[in-house]
Protein backbone atom coordinates (compact mmCIF):
# COMPACT_ATOMS: atom_id res chain seq x y z
CA UNK A 1 0.00 0.00 0.00
CA UNK A 2 1.40 3.58 -1.33
CA UNK A 3 0.99 6.22 1.52
CA UNK A 4 1.56 9.69 0.22
CA UNK A 5 1.70 12.78 2.70
CA UNK A 6 0.44 15.79 0.59
CA UNK A 7 0.60 18.61 3.19
CA UNK A 8 4.33 18.43 4.47
CA UNK A 9 6.45 21.55 4.95
CA UNK A 10 9.74 22.94 4.80
CA UNK A 11 11.14 26.82 4.93
CA UNK A 12 13.30 28.38 2.77
CA UNK A 13 16.48 30.08 4.34
CA UNK A 14 16.36 33.30 2.24
CA UNK A 15 12.56 34.11 2.45
CA UNK A 16 12.44 33.77 6.11
CA UNK A 17 15.40 36.06 6.76
CA UNK A 18 12.51 38.46 4.60
CA UNK A 19 10.29 37.87 7.23
CA UNK A 20 12.31 38.95 10.74
CA UNK A 21 9.76 38.37 13.82
CA UNK A 22 7.19 36.55 11.68
CA UNK A 23 5.65 32.98 12.28
CA UNK A 24 8.06 30.32 11.12
CA UNK A 25 11.52 32.01 12.05
CA UNK A 26 11.85 31.27 15.69
CA UNK A 27 14.69 29.52 16.80
CA UNK A 28 14.30 25.96 17.86
CA UNK A 29 14.34 22.00 17.03
CA UNK A 30 11.27 22.83 14.91
CA UNK A 31 12.97 25.43 12.52
CA UNK A 32 16.12 22.93 12.26
CA UNK A 33 13.41 20.50 11.02
CA UNK A 34 11.94 23.12 8.43
CA UNK A 35 15.34 24.13 7.09
CA UNK A 36 16.56 20.55 5.89
CA UNK A 37 15.25 18.18 3.58
CA UNK A 38 17.06 15.46 4.60
CA UNK A 39 17.61 13.75 8.22
CA UNK A 40 15.09 13.55 10.78
CA UNK A 41 12.68 14.53 7.73
CA UNK A 42 13.47 11.05 5.58
CA UNK A 43 13.87 9.00 8.79
CA UNK A 44 10.57 9.92 10.19
CA UNK A 45 9.13 8.86 6.76
CA UNK A 46 10.87 5.95 6.86
CA UNK A 47 10.10 5.30 10.98
CA UNK A 48 6.24 5.74 9.99
CA UNK A 49 5.72 3.85 6.44
CA UNK A 50 5.58 7.03 4.12
CA UNK A 51 6.86 6.63 0.61
CA UNK A 52 6.24 10.20 -1.02
CA UNK A 53 6.34 13.14 1.06
CA UNK A 54 4.43 16.52 -1.12
CA UNK A 55 6.40 19.22 0.32
CA UNK A 56 5.36 23.04 0.10
CA UNK A 57 6.76 25.97 1.68
CA UNK A 58 5.00 27.19 5.48
CA UNK A 59 2.80 30.23 6.18
CA UNK A 60 3.47 32.29 4.79
CA UNK A 61 5.16 31.64 1.32
CA UNK A 62 5.46 33.91 -1.04
CA UNK A 63 2.52 35.71 -0.60
CA UNK A 64 3.95 38.94 1.87
CA UNK A 65 6.28 39.63 -1.07
CA UNK A 66 5.35 42.48 -3.55
CA UNK A 67 7.93 44.46 -4.85
CA UNK A 68 10.30 44.06 -7.92
CA UNK A 69 11.96 41.36 -6.00
CA UNK A 70 9.09 38.97 -5.11
CA UNK A 71 9.62 37.05 -8.87
CA UNK A 72 13.19 36.43 -8.44
CA UNK A 73 13.23 35.69 -5.11
CA UNK A 74 10.84 33.19 -5.55
CA UNK A 75 12.28 31.65 -8.40
CA UNK A 76 14.81 31.26 -6.22
CA UNK A 77 13.07 29.35 -3.36
CA UNK A 78 11.30 27.04 -6.23
CA UNK A 79 14.43 25.87 -7.62
CA UNK A 80 15.97 24.95 -4.25
CA UNK A 81 12.58 23.01 -3.43
CA UNK A 82 13.18 21.46 -7.43
CA UNK A 83 16.48 20.56 -6.62
CA UNK A 84 15.56 18.53 -3.31
CA UNK A 85 12.83 16.77 -4.88
CA UNK A 86 15.80 15.44 -7.76
CA UNK A 87 17.94 14.46 -5.10
CA UNK A 88 15.20 12.44 -3.73
CA UNK A 89 14.98 9.57 -5.44
CA UNK A 90 10.99 9.66 -5.65
CA UNK A 91 10.55 10.72 -2.35
CA UNK A 92 10.10 14.03 -2.48
CA UNK A 93 7.52 16.28 -4.91
CA UNK A 94 6.61 19.46 -4.50
CA UNK A 95 4.27 22.02 -4.39
CA UNK A 96 5.17 25.76 -5.67
CA UNK A 97 5.53 29.05 -3.70
CA UNK A 98 3.73 31.56 -5.91
CA UNK A 99 3.89 35.50 -5.27
CA UNK A 100 0.66 36.14 -5.55
CA UNK A 101 1.04 39.88 -4.31
CA UNK A 102 1.65 40.22 -8.40
CA UNK A 103 -0.57 37.37 -9.74
CA UNK A 104 0.34 38.16 -13.42
CA UNK A 105 4.09 36.92 -11.91
CA UNK A 106 2.47 34.38 -10.04
CA UNK A 107 0.95 32.50 -12.75
CA UNK A 108 3.79 32.40 -15.27
CA UNK A 109 5.58 31.10 -12.23
CA UNK A 110 3.30 28.44 -11.49
CA UNK A 111 3.49 27.72 -14.95
CA UNK A 112 7.61 27.29 -14.90
CA UNK A 113 6.89 25.04 -11.87
CA UNK A 114 5.26 22.78 -13.18
CA UNK A 115 6.81 22.34 -16.40
CA UNK A 116 10.15 21.69 -13.78
CA UNK A 117 7.49 18.88 -12.27
CA UNK A 118 5.87 20.36 -9.31
CA UNK A 119 2.35 19.27 -8.93
CA UNK A 120 0.43 22.44 -8.34
CA UNK A 121 1.24 25.36 -5.96
CA UNK A 122 0.28 26.07 -2.02
CA UNK A 123 -1.20 29.04 -1.12
CA UNK A 124 -2.49 31.00 1.83
CA UNK A 125 -6.06 32.94 2.65
CA UNK A 126 -4.95 36.41 1.92
CA UNK A 127 -2.35 38.53 -0.16
CA UNK A 128 -1.83 42.30 0.34
CA UNK A 129 -4.63 42.55 1.94
CA UNK A 130 -7.41 40.87 0.03
CA UNK A 131 -8.37 37.64 0.10
CA UNK A 132 -8.14 35.29 -2.31
CA UNK A 133 -11.57 35.72 -3.97
CA UNK A 134 -10.54 38.93 -5.07
CA UNK A 135 -10.36 39.26 -8.97
CA UNK A 136 -7.23 40.66 -8.70
CA UNK A 137 -6.16 37.11 -8.36
CA UNK A 138 -7.54 35.49 -11.23
CA UNK A 139 -4.92 35.10 -13.26
CA UNK A 140 -3.67 32.48 -11.04
CA UNK A 141 -6.59 30.49 -10.86
CA UNK A 142 -7.02 30.56 -14.82
CA UNK A 143 -3.44 29.05 -15.40
CA UNK A 144 -4.05 26.58 -12.49
CA UNK A 145 -7.43 24.99 -14.31
CA UNK A 146 -5.37 25.51 -17.58
CA UNK A 147 -2.40 23.40 -16.18
CA UNK A 148 -5.09 20.92 -14.99
CA UNK A 149 -3.20 21.10 -11.57
CA UNK A 150 -4.50 21.63 -7.47
CA UNK A 151 -3.80 24.31 -5.44
CA UNK A 152 -3.98 23.52 -1.76
CA UNK A 153 -4.88 26.53 0.44
CA UNK A 154 -3.21 26.66 4.05
CA UNK A 155 -4.18 28.62 6.70
CA UNK A 156 -2.14 31.43 7.47
CA UNK A 157 -2.73 34.29 10.39
CA UNK A 158 -6.38 35.28 10.45
CA UNK A 159 -6.62 38.88 9.26
CA UNK A 160 -5.36 41.35 12.17
CA UNK A 161 -8.97 42.83 12.44
CA UNK A 162 -10.67 39.73 13.34
CA UNK A 163 -7.31 38.24 15.87
CA UNK A 164 -8.23 41.83 17.28
CA UNK A 165 -11.84 41.14 18.08
CA UNK A 166 -12.24 37.59 18.38
CA UNK A 167 -9.14 36.49 20.11
CA UNK A 168 -6.99 39.27 21.20
CA UNK A 169 -8.56 38.70 25.20
CA UNK A 170 -7.33 34.91 25.06
CA UNK A 171 -4.06 34.95 23.38
CA UNK A 172 -1.72 35.58 26.26
CA UNK A 173 -3.06 32.81 27.62
CA UNK A 174 -3.70 30.31 24.89
CA UNK A 175 -1.19 32.20 21.88
CA UNK A 176 -3.14 28.62 19.89
CA UNK A 177 -6.45 29.75 19.64
CA UNK A 178 -5.71 32.15 17.33
CA UNK A 179 -3.77 29.52 15.08
CA UNK A 180 -4.47 25.95 14.94
CA UNK A 181 -7.53 25.54 17.95
CA UNK A 182 -9.40 27.62 16.10
CA UNK A 183 -8.41 30.69 13.98
CA UNK A 184 -6.74 29.20 11.36
CA UNK A 185 -9.89 27.20 10.73
CA UNK A 186 -11.96 29.96 10.40
CA UNK A 187 -9.85 32.56 8.29
CA UNK A 188 -9.43 29.65 5.98
CA UNK A 189 -13.01 27.86 5.86
CA UNK A 190 -14.44 31.18 5.52
CA UNK A 191 -11.84 32.21 2.40
CA UNK A 192 -13.03 28.92 0.68
CA UNK A 193 -17.16 29.58 1.31
CA UNK A 194 -15.96 32.91 -0.26
CA UNK A 195 -14.36 31.57 -3.14
CA UNK A 196 -17.82 29.41 -3.84
CA UNK A 197 -19.72 32.63 -3.39
CA UNK A 198 -17.78 34.90 -5.94
CA UNK A 199 -18.47 32.22 -8.48
CA UNK A 200 -15.36 31.36 -9.32
CA UNK A 201 -16.17 28.32 -9.67
CA UNK A 202 -18.92 28.95 -12.20
CA UNK A 203 -16.24 30.74 -14.46
CA UNK A 204 -13.46 27.86 -14.21
CA UNK A 205 -15.53 24.38 -13.23
CA UNK A 206 -12.60 22.45 -14.15
CA UNK A 207 -10.39 24.38 -11.13
CA UNK A 208 -9.16 21.74 -8.06
CA UNK A 209 -8.54 22.97 -4.66
CA UNK A 210 -7.44 21.44 -1.65
CA UNK A 211 -7.84 22.54 2.20
CA UNK A 212 -6.46 20.66 4.81
CA UNK A 213 -7.51 19.60 8.43
CA UNK A 214 -10.38 17.81 7.25
CA UNK A 215 -11.40 20.78 5.31
CA UNK A 216 -11.68 23.36 7.80
CA UNK A 217 -15.11 22.11 9.64
CA UNK A 218 -16.82 22.58 6.36
CA UNK A 219 -17.91 19.04 5.69
CA UNK A 220 -19.56 19.41 9.11
CA UNK A 221 -21.75 22.37 8.63
CA UNK A 222 -22.12 21.29 4.78
CA UNK A 223 -25.79 20.95 5.34
CA UNK A 224 -26.36 23.63 7.56
CA UNK A 225 -24.34 25.74 5.03
CA UNK A 226 -26.12 24.47 1.24
CA UNK A 227 -29.40 24.77 3.27
CA UNK A 228 -29.30 28.36 4.69
CA UNK A 229 -27.50 29.61 1.36
CA UNK A 230 -30.60 28.03 -0.93
CA UNK A 231 -33.27 29.97 0.97
CA UNK A 232 -35.67 32.48 -0.34
CA UNK A 233 -34.37 35.63 -1.31
CA UNK A 234 -30.85 35.22 -1.94
CA UNK A 235 -28.84 34.86 -5.17
CA UNK A 236 -28.96 30.93 -6.46
CA UNK A 237 -26.03 28.68 -5.51
CA UNK A 238 -25.53 24.69 -5.08
CA UNK A 239 -23.01 25.46 -2.80
CA UNK A 240 -22.73 21.29 -1.74
CA UNK A 241 -22.37 20.70 -5.60
CA UNK A 242 -19.71 23.40 -6.09
CA UNK A 243 -17.84 22.16 -2.93
CA UNK A 244 -17.82 18.85 -3.87
CA UNK A 245 -17.00 18.93 -7.39
CA UNK A 246 -14.41 21.45 -7.01
CA UNK A 247 -12.60 20.62 -3.74
CA UNK A 248 -10.25 17.90 -1.86
CA UNK A 249 -9.10 17.64 1.59
CA UNK A 250 -6.54 16.00 3.54
CA UNK A 251 -6.09 14.28 6.87
CA UNK A 252 -3.27 16.77 7.54
CA UNK A 253 -2.80 17.49 11.67
CA UNK A 254 -6.67 15.76 12.50
CA UNK A 255 -6.44 12.52 13.07
CA UNK A 256 -9.86 11.99 14.46
CA UNK A 257 -11.88 8.76 12.95
CA UNK A 258 -15.64 10.50 13.99
CA UNK A 259 -14.46 13.49 11.83
CA UNK A 260 -12.98 11.53 9.00
CA UNK A 261 -16.42 9.45 8.77
CA UNK A 262 -17.77 13.15 8.76
CA UNK A 263 -15.51 13.89 5.55
CA UNK A 264 -15.96 11.15 3.78
CA UNK A 265 -19.71 10.90 4.43
CA UNK A 266 -20.04 14.33 3.22
CA UNK A 267 -17.80 14.37 0.04
CA UNK A 268 -17.33 10.97 -1.21
CA UNK A 269 -14.87 8.21 -0.92
CA UNK A 270 -12.42 10.36 -3.66
CA UNK A 271 -12.01 13.27 -1.93
CA UNK A 272 -10.20 12.59 0.60
CA UNK A 273 -6.68 12.24 0.92
CA UNK A 274 -3.48 11.43 3.88
CA UNK A 275 -1.39 14.01 5.14
CA UNK A 276 0.78 14.40 8.32
CA UNK A 277 1.37 18.23 8.31
CA UNK A 278 5.04 17.44 9.31
CA UNK A 279 6.98 18.96 11.36
CA UNK A 280 3.93 20.72 13.23
CA UNK A 281 2.81 17.16 13.79
CA UNK A 282 6.16 15.90 14.93
CA UNK A 283 6.34 12.24 14.58
CA UNK A 284 4.59 10.68 11.70
CA UNK A 285 3.93 7.51 12.51
CA UNK A 286 0.82 7.79 15.65
CA UNK A 287 -1.45 9.17 11.72
CA UNK A 288 -0.23 6.25 9.61
CA UNK A 289 -0.89 3.88 12.47
CA UNK A 290 -3.94 5.67 13.23
CA UNK A 291 -5.30 5.39 9.71
CA UNK A 292 -4.19 1.58 9.39
CA UNK A 293 -6.62 1.44 12.14
CA UNK A 294 -9.30 3.35 11.57
CA UNK A 295 -12.57 0.88 10.71
CA UNK A 296 -12.23 1.50 6.54
CA UNK A 297 -12.65 -0.80 3.96
CA UNK A 298 -9.39 -1.92 2.67
CA UNK A 299 -10.17 -0.44 -0.88
CA UNK A 300 -11.08 2.77 1.15
CA UNK A 301 -8.00 3.02 3.21
CA UNK A 302 -5.63 2.59 -0.10
CA UNK A 303 -7.70 5.39 -2.01
CA UNK A 304 -7.00 7.52 0.94
CA UNK A 305 -3.42 6.74 1.68
CA UNK A 306 -2.32 7.66 -1.92
CA UNK A 307 -4.27 6.45 -4.56
CA UNK A 308 -6.10 9.50 -4.79
CA UNK A 309 -3.41 11.72 -4.29
CA UNK A 310 -1.56 9.79 -6.83
CA UNK A 311 -4.42 10.62 -9.21
CA UNK A 312 -4.76 14.18 -8.71
CA UNK A 313 -1.32 15.34 -8.46
CA UNK A 314 -0.44 12.65 -11.07
CA UNK A 315 2.50 11.17 -9.07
Amino acid sequence: MTVIAIEEHYWDRELAETYSGVEGTRPGKMMDRLFAFDGERIEDMDRAGIDISVLSHGAPGAQKLSGEDALPLTMRVNDKLMEAVGRSGGRFAGLAALPMGRPEEAAAELERCVAMGMKGAMLFPSAQGAFLDDPRFLPVFERAEALDVPLYIHPALPHPKVTEAYFQDYMADYPMIARPAWGYTVETGTVAIRMVLSGLFDRHPGLKIILGHLGESIPFQMWRIDSALARAGQKPIRFREVFNRNFWVTTSGFFSTPALRCALDELGPDRVMFSVDWPFVSDSKPAVDWLRDALLEEDLRRRIFGETARALLRL
